[in-house]
């Protein structure tokens, strides 16, 4: 298998995992860096998560332009996933979704910070970006380079960055990392929430932080969560 077919899989068994555990629903998408061109990446073209199939993977350029659009229409927000492989020579794949769960730590100015192990590469700095700051009262949708780039320098160099009132934008050196710190910064924002109701929450420290993260990220715990996250969504054959 050629590592451009690899990596078109790749975007197609994200897209189903994110799906299958909740993280997006009609809404969201997952991109790859182009394996043999830094200067491209590979998105579906507009599709619910759940349905994208290998013939909806597109190539485009940084700039967010068709490399061959064969009749098929991109999504609108393409120029978040560009504007951050832009700015970010070590990131391989982005996710942006709408998880419900972060909206509330987008809107309130109560910082979304790591309570359990798992949830650790979310980082300890998530900032939040809002649209309103640059650009006045818009649709809340990144639909230009501006926009975009406007929000990779808000993420900076951290994994996660919130978007007011809109959902999140998830940086990862692969598409195992970018979709697995998605769908536990979704576990994380609830347990928050849970936790905050409940009292005082004793958050990880940065030093927590940094160990947790650098153990749940290793290869032997990614490809055990990332055989479980296949499993669970159908595509352990893809």
């Amino acid at each position: 298998m050629s590592d451009v077919l690899q990596a078109m899989r790749d975007v197609v068994v994200a897209n189903r995992i994110l799906a299958r555990e909740g993280v997006v629903d009609a809404y969201g998408h997952v991109t790859v860096r182009h394996p043999d061109n830094p200067e491209r990446y590979l998105m579906s073209c507009s599709r619910a998560p759940e349905l994208v199939t290998l013939d909806d993977i597109m190539e485009f350029t940084l700039e967010g332009e068709p490399v061959d659009d064969s009749g098929r229409v991109p999504y609108a927000e393409r120029f978040i996933h560009g504007a951050i492989y832009e700015k970010r020579p070590d990131v391989n794949s982005v996710v942006h979704n709408h998880s419900h769960a972060v909206i509330p730590f987008g809107v309130t100015g109560v910082k979304l910070r790591p309570v359990i192990h798992v949830g650790a590469s979310i980082g300890a700095d998530i900032p939040v970006w809002d649209i309103r700051d640059r650009f006045g009262d818009t649709n809340l949708l990144v639909v230009d380079m501006e926009q975009g780039r406007d929000l990779a320098d808000c993420l900076g160099p951290n994994r996660v960055a919130l978007m007011r009132g809109h959902g999140c934008a998830v940086a990862g050196v692969s598409h195992q990392q970018s979709t697995m710190t998605s769908v536990y910064l979704q576990v994380a924002a609830e347990l928050q929430a849970q936790a905050m109701r409940m009292g005082e929450v004793t958050y990880l420290s940065d030093a927590e932080i940094e160990h947790c993260s650098a153990t749940f990220t290793s290869e032997i715990s990614v490809n055990r969560a990332w055989q479980y996250l296949r499993h669970r969504a159908g595509v352990s054959d893809l």
